[in-house]
């Protein structure tokens, strides 16, 4: 999402109106979610995506005539057979794209979109907020914890509170909201950099987590190894909060080179209370770690906690498949669908 503000700052700034397609409510089967985006730019190119085939398609036509409206609307798409066999689908769904008219003349329109991006790069809980009216934008704006409410005053903080969530909301009446998490916050700490951890980062990094790697090895714990996180840290797994400190939001996923290593930082990350703690390795090694971690003094409750082995069940062999299946546990995690 990133990479698709910056583009339509980019634009704004050098005075060339954008057309930003959100997918505000989808259903049945459809290739793209609600919060997925599109930008549509003056000269017809276009940046993100609305899920392709019949959907995009007309979606980047009513994009180039509202250029020339300059008005903002609501569209209802409907994917009959037709539509769905074209992308290979079993069967028709439902999305509703959100067409907003981002005029360039308007301070205000670039200042909001450069706000949207600084939140981006934070790591702080916050939101995109849509209030719109008779179906087309009545106001934008944006919710994060240290700012508050900043470029709307279409809704109290009060009313806002029941639409925080992990995943986007649609509050539909005679004034609707639409309210998308912008951030989750949490940082991804991977203890090891082997083989696993290699193919993992850059894969959580695509999807906009933020990613820490920990490690013993000077050699594992390069930025040539990991050029996608945002850090790479050496230290003693024996000694984790030394050199890092796991906060109640972060995720922490233990792929070190051996199984006592894996002991010795799960038993310290339990203890810092993550929102979420995954460890690899088999069922035998996990159930030897559980009997570790209760001598040790930590509970039944503690290692409940623990997601392992870690990952989907997908039966994921090569570590690029393992990486795979955390990052898709990881994704569901983030969204409130696992606990």
């Amino acid at each position: 999402m990133k990479k698709l503000f910056r583009a339509m700052l980019s634009e704004l700034q050098q005075g060339r109106n954008v057309v930003l397609c959100s997918i505000i409510a989808s259903s049945g089967s459809t290739p793209r979610g609600t919060g997925a985006k599109m930008a549509v730019f003056e000269d017809g190119s276009t940046l993100g995506t609305v899920g392709g085939g019949a959907v995009e398609y007309h979606t980047e036509l009513l994009a180039r005539e509202i250029h020339k409206t300059r008005h903002s609307q609501s569209k209802g798409f409907l994917l009959t057979k037709n539509d769905v066999a074209d992308i290979g689908m079993i069967c028709g769904g439902a999305v509703t794209v959100y067409f907003q008219f981002l005029d360039a003349a308007k301070p205000e329109t670039t200042a909001l979109i450069s706000h949207i991006l600084t939140l981006l790069q934070t790591n702080a809980n916050s939101w995109l907020i849509l209030a719109m009216r008779d179906g087309c934008i009545w106001s934008m704006g944006t919710y994060d914890e240290k700012n508050g409410l900043q470029y709307t005053d279409a809704l109290t903080l009060e009313q806002l509170q029941p639409m925080l969530q992990n995943r986007a909301v649609l509050q539909q009446g005679p004034l609707s909201f639409y309210i998308e998490p912008l951030v989750v916050a949490g940082t991804v700490y991977v203890f090891g950099g082997g083989h696993v951890s290699q193919e993992l980062v850059p894969v959580l990094s695509h999807v906009d987590f933020r990613v820490v790697v920990f490690e013993e090895r000077p050699e594992f714990c390069t930025k040539e190894r990991f050029p996608t996180a945002v850090d790479t840290v050496l230290g003693n797994f024996a000694n984790i909060g030394e050199k890092i400190e796991i906060k109640p939001c972060d995720y922490v996923v233990i792929m070190t080179r051996g199984h006592m290593a894996d002991r010795t930082v799960l038993a310290q990350a339990l203890k810092a209370h993550p929102a979420y703690v995954g460890v690899i390795g088999s069922r035998k090694k996990i159930a030897k770690t559980n009997e570790l971690m209760w001598e040790a003094g930590l509970t039944k409750e503690d290692t409940d906690r623990v997601h392992a082995p870690i990952g989907l069940a997908i039966g994921a062999e090569t570590p690029a498949e393992i990486a795979i299946s955390v990052a898709g546990e990881l994704i569901a995690f983030r969204a409130g669908l696992e606990a």
